[in-house]
């Protein structure tokens, strides 16, 4: 396997960041627009209640620069350590494809139980790519 095949599921989590990026904003002034709230109206998070029903692409967004970092510095790291394989861009395609189906669950029908449950087995993915990332590294010592 080519070691840059590793960043085609990071270009992909990027990509979705962009999108729920775009819809936030979409969604946020839109709404914005339709009840004629200024922009200073929602100068600090607490006011943001003024338009809770489009809370959920700006809780995604949020939530897309937490754990993903971890994947973004695993990337990075099976890369330069010339440790990419297929074991790890199949891990990292899954992580990515469990990423994308929580930000539709959460910004759409956003059934609680259903968001976590693919939270919680995204993340496993996530710890199975550091545990056999950080087994090579540590082998090499």
């Amino acid at each position: 396997m080519k070691q840059e095949w590793i960043f085609v599921p990071m270009l992909a989590q990027v990509l979705l960041t962009a999108l729920v990026w775009a819809w936030m904003n979409i969604t946020r002034v839109s709404a914005m627009l339709a009840r004629g709230i200024e922009p200073q109206q929602l100068a600090s998070r607490e006011q943001h209640s003024v338009i809770a029903g489009v809370a959920g692409p700006s809780d995604n967004l949020q939530n897309l620069f937490e754990v993903p970092v971890l994947f973004f510095t695993g990337v990075l790291a099976a890369y330069v350590t010339a440790l990419a394989d297929d074991r790890l861009l199949v891990l990292a395609w899954l992580y990515v494809g469990l990423r994308w189906l929580h930000s539709v669950i959460h910004i759409s029908y956003h059934r609680v139980t259903h968001r976590y449950g693919v939270h919680v087995l995204s993340t496993l993915v996530l710890w199975g790519f550091w545990t056999v990332l950080a087994a090579r590294i540590l082998y090499r010592l």
